[in-house]
């Protein structure tokens, strides 16, 4: 099977698969849950390749076997996020940027945690780079441990066996084998809705919030007393 990368050729999931197969997987997806340099990976589409190959018979591992390990490798991925996220602490906002982190990462992940709460350790598994950087920001945060791992368990498990369940299952049908590399596609831009909601909600908050200031006639208590309430 051929797909179409979507970045870089080393970033295709096909091509990782076939060079460093079931175990290449798991340490992705262990990177990806919760290492600062996972945040790249290709995470959504590799779980669906890979349940899209082995129902095909080309990948030699058992559906069921693939679902438990990627899971397991997801909730370690995130407990070593927690982990470094405690460890570190207040000092993550404080780190410069550089090629591979940016701190407005770390802020886009902190603002969806605060938003949803522990949750947001089930709902950030479905969003690229947010995933990687929220049980760092859990961990930061102080998050409650019991709380933590009862979520990222839920998290991994819908992510890691659902994903690859779906690629499974959709595996079976002959018009994603004609048009996968449309399906690879629409599953990344799926994936990015919910930070490109947040952007143009954020935006269009900021303007709203420039042009009340700016509105003549405001008088400037006003302004000052609109700026206190933020």
């Amino acid at each position: 099977m051929t797909t179409l990368a979507l970045g870089p050729s080393w970033l295709d999931p096909d091509y990782l698969l076939n060079q460093f197969g079931l175990w290449g997987l798991l340490l992705i997806v262990f990177a990806e849950s919760g290492l600062l340099i996972g945040f790249f990976l290709p995470g959504d589409s590799l779980l669906f390749t890979t349940g899209l190959l082995i129902t095909t018979n080309k990948l030699d591992t058992p559906l069921w076997l693939a679902c438990v390990l990627i899971c397991l490798a997801a909730i370690l991925g995130d407990q070593a996020g927690y982990l470094f996220g405690k460890k570190v602490g207040p000092s993550l906002f404080n780190r410069p940027d550089s090629k591979l982190f940016k701190q407005e990462n770390v802020v886009k992940a902190h603002d969806f945690f605060e938003k949803y709460g522990p949750k947001s350790l089930v709902l950030a598994r479905f969003v690229p780079i947010v995933r990687t950087f929220t049980p760092i920001i859990a961990g930061v945060s102080g998050m409650r441990y019991r709380s933590f791992i009862t979520f990222n368990i839920i998290g991994g498990v819908m992510w890691g066996a659902g994903v690859t369940l779906l690629g499974a299952w959709l595996g079976n049908i002959e018009f994603v084998h004609k048009n996968i590399e449309a399906i690879l596609i629409l599953i990344v831009l799926v994936s990015v809705v919910p930070i490109a909601i947040e952007f143009l909600r954020a935006r269009s908050k900021s303007k709203k919030a420039a042009a009340e200031d700016a509105a003549p006639g405001t008088p400037p208590a006003q302004q000052r007393g609109r700026h206190a309430k933020r």
